[in-house]
């Protein structure tokens, strides 16, 4: 069992920055995924453990930087030019190697809440 443990969120106005972060031991993918109420958990970006590549959801592209220590034991997301349309639970995730997202390990959440 991977314990991931969250940290960042809470409260900025719209255009500000937040940082989020996760540390987690293994070799994983390292992704973030976002719920907003009434809505389902979607995508927003992922560090790959084979390659380093990094991939994000259209809505964040620009916007959003993900990247990972030397170590990759814990990911960052650095989250700029923030809008009202952020505003959601965050969740950090970890990937197995050549799995999908649905055997990931999941963390508890965090809010983001981007005011206007």
């Amino acid at each position: 069992q991977v314990r991931l443990v969250e940290s960042g969120g809470g409260l900025a106005q719209a255009g500000g920055s937040l940082r989020l972060s996760c540390a987690a031991s293994g070799r994983y993918t390292m992704g973030w995924f976002r719920q907003a109420p009434g809505k389902e958990r979607e995508f927003v970006a992922a560090a790959y453990w084979i390659g380093g590549n990094t991939d994000y959801a259209d809505s964040v592209k620009g916007r959003f930087t993900i990247s990972r220590d030397n170590a990759g034991n814990t990911v960052y997301l650095q989250m700029n030019s923030l809008k009202p349309e952020d505003t959601a639970v965050y969740y950090c995730a970890a990937r197995p190697l050549y799995n999908n997202w649905s055997n990931a390990y999941w963390g508890e959440g965090t809010q983001v809440t981007v005011s206007s």
